[in-house]
């Protein structure tokens, strides 16, 4: 009997090898996630079109409760991934960690007055109050106090920095800041600012043009689901599969209108303005690739390091090697 059980135990075995991948267990991917983020707006696309079966993974979504949490999470290992920072991962990885990038958005904010303001350009905001959500070292905002650093801009060189004061705040709280008149202008994350154009707001500088005029690529991912190198070495097929179903729904979601009325329950779009802001701008941010130029990554890097410091880069003044992950 003993020597039944070994040759059924190895028939098994055998026969288990010769099984197909779509037959074993796939890979679960645990994505951290602010619950109704705009990254939720990838993900459920996901899961609805069935693109995380179809390339050898289940996903799995873990709601927290903002942006600190997400990271811990993602350095506590409660999580597979996240969408975070790249100068967060910059700094993970400069300290030690096998953190890498995967592109996920390139979006960026732009400077915003009121629908009614006789603002019209930056030299209009000297002695002013600017709202800005992210904190004092958000990348927009370093842009623009670049940009007005150039000899040619509105404020002849000026720092816009130190011809305004500085309001700092969470992204409502901005908002709501500019549409009492608190603020004369605000910089706000783009789905907020999507969502004060929708209610008349005006934009009187593009963070994306102001980067163009300082040699810069907008094209460069500021923002990127987050993996680790040795995660990757050990489910080398999902991690693959979670950069091809990525690619997939963008690709859905930059034609397929439909697609985006499936989103709407979760969108929190007050109107059909605002829906079609949000739309519209998240599929303005979608990367062309999910390969990085690396030197146009180190040129923006340069830019925002010279003025945001220690507190933004961590020390570093260069973008750590291997950091970008394109999925092949």
């Amino acid at each position: 009997m003993s020597t039944l059980r070994r040759l059924a135990a190895a028939a098994l075995s055998v026969l288990s090898l010769a099984l197909p991948a779509s037959a074993q267990t796939p890979t679960e991917i645990t994505v951290g996630t602010l619950e109704n983020g705009t990254v939720s707006w990838e993900l459920e696309t996901i899961k609805a079109r069935g693109l995380d079966t179809a390339n050898g993974f289940t996903l799995n979504i873990l709601p927290l409760a903002g942006n600190p949490a997400t990271q811990v999470a993602m350095q506590g290992g409660e999580v597979d991934t996240i969408v975070s920072d790249l100068l967060w991962v910059a700094q993970q990885r400069g300290a030690g960690g096998d953190f890498v990038f995967l592109p996920y958005s390139t979006s960026v904010g732009g400077l915003m007055v009121g629908k009614d303001s006789p603002v019209q350009t930056l030299a209009d905001l000297d002695g002013k109050q600017i709202g800005i959500a992210g904190g004092p070292v958000d990348k927009s905002w370093l842009i623009l106090r670049a940009w007005s650093m150039r000899p040619d801009s509105p404020t002849s060189g000026k720092d816009i920095g130190a011809m305004t004061t500085q309001v700092f705040g969470a992204p409502p709280m901005i908002q709501n800041a500019l549409d009492s008149g608190e603020v004369a202008a605000a910089i706000n994350f783009w789905h907020f600012q999507a969502k004060m154009e929708a209610a008349g707001a005006r934009q009187i500088l593009d963070i994306n043009d102001a980067a163009r005029d300082l040699g810069l690529d907008p094209a460069t991912p500021l923002l990127g689901y987050v993996l680790r190198e040795s995660w990757i070495k050990e489910h080398p097929d999902a991690a693959r599969g979670l950069a091809k179903a990525s690619a997939e729904a963008k690709a859905i979601l930059a034609k397929d209108d439909a697609a985006w009325d499936a989103l709407r329950p979760i969108m929190n779009a007050k109107d059909d303005g605002q829906f079609t802001a949000l739309r519209d701008g998240w599929r303005a941010g979608i990367p062309a690739s999910q390969k990085v130029d690396a030197a146009a990554a180190q040129k923006m890097f340069s830019v925002i390091a010279g003025l945001g410091g220690h507190e933004l880069t961590g020390g570093l003044t260069e973008l750590p090697q291997g950091m970008f992950w394109s999925g092949d």
